[in-house]
C-alpha cells in the first residue's frame, strides 16, 4: 500500500500524491450525495476519511489527520441519525432544517473552545502538529460542520465554508496540493448545497429531522 503516498503526477508545479487525490475524489462524491441529502454521504465519508488519514499521519499533521478519525465517527452516527429517527422530503430524501439560536450558540461555542484546547495541545507538544492553530481550527471546525450534518442542519454548510477558508492554505503550504485544489471545488458544492437546503427548508417550515431537538 506504499503506492498510495508516493506521487501521482504534478499539476502546476505542485506534486500530487495518490492518497490525497483518491481520498478527495471520494470527499467529493459524498458532499454530492450530501447535498441530495442522501444516506449514502455517510458511508463514502468513512471511505474518504480512512484514505486521507493515512496521508496525513504520514506528513506530521496530527490535527488533519485526526480530523479524518473524526470524520470516520461522525460518519458512523450520521448513518445511525439519518436511520433512526429520519422524516423524509417530498423527494423521499431526508428533510433537513434551521438549527435554533441555542443550538447555534452552542456549536460556535463548542468551536471556539475546542480549537482553543486542540492548538494549546499542538503548541505545547509540537511533534503532534506543524501548524497549531490552524490544524486545531480545521479539526474542530470539521466536528462542528459533520455533527450539524448530521442533525440534519442547514448550518453545517456556513461551517464547512469556515473549515475550507483555513484548509486550501494550509494544504498547499504542507505539500497536499490535491486537497487545496479539492477544497475549492469544495467551495462551490457548498455554496450549491447550501442554497437547495436552504430553499427546501424554507418551503418545510420549521424542524423536520425527528429527535433533532433532544
Amino acid at each position: 500500500m506504499n503506492w498510495l503516498n508516493s506521487e501521482a503526477f504534478p499539476v502546476f508545479g505542485q506534486h500530487i500524491k495518490w492518497s490525497d487525490m483518491i481520498g478527495n475524489v471520494i470527499g467529493l462524491i459524498a458532499l454530492a450525495f450530501g447535498w441530495r441529502r442522501s444516506i449514502w454521504s455517510w458511508p463514502v465519508q468513512f471511505l474518504s476519511g480512512l484514505i486521507l488519514f493515512a496521508a496525513f499521519a504520514t506528513a506530521h499533521l496530527s490535527g488533519s489527520a485526526g480530523k479524518q478519525v473524526v470524520v470516520m465517527v461522525v460518519a458512523v452516527y450520521g448513518w445511525w441519525q439519518w436511520n433512526r429517527g429520519k422524516r423524509q422530503g417530498d423527494d423521499g430524501h431526508v428533510a433537513v432544517r434551521f438549527a435554533t439560536w441555542r443550538e447555534r450558540v452552542t456549536l460556535l461555542g463548542a468551536a471556539a473552545v475546542g480549537t482553543l484546547a486542540m492548538a494549546s495541545l499542538f503548541t505545547a507538544y509540537p511533534s503532534l502538529s506543524w501548524d497549531p492553530w490552524p490544524d486545531a481550527y480545521i479539526f474542530v471546525g470539521t466536528i462542528v460542520a459533520m455533527y450539524a450534518q448530521a442533525r440534519g442542519m442547514v448550518e453545517f454548510w456556513f461551517a464547512w465554508l469556515l473549515v475550507d477558508a483555513v484548509g486550501v492554505p494550509l494544504n498547499f503550504a504542507n505539500g497536499f496540493a490535491f486537497s487545496g485544489f479539492v477544497y475549492v471545488i469544495y467551495g462551490a458544492l457548498v455554496l450549491w448545497g447550501m442554497r437547495d437546503w436552504w430553499l427546501r427548508s424554507r418551503r418545510a417550515g420549521q424542524p423536520v429531522l425527528e429527535g433533532a431537538a433532544a
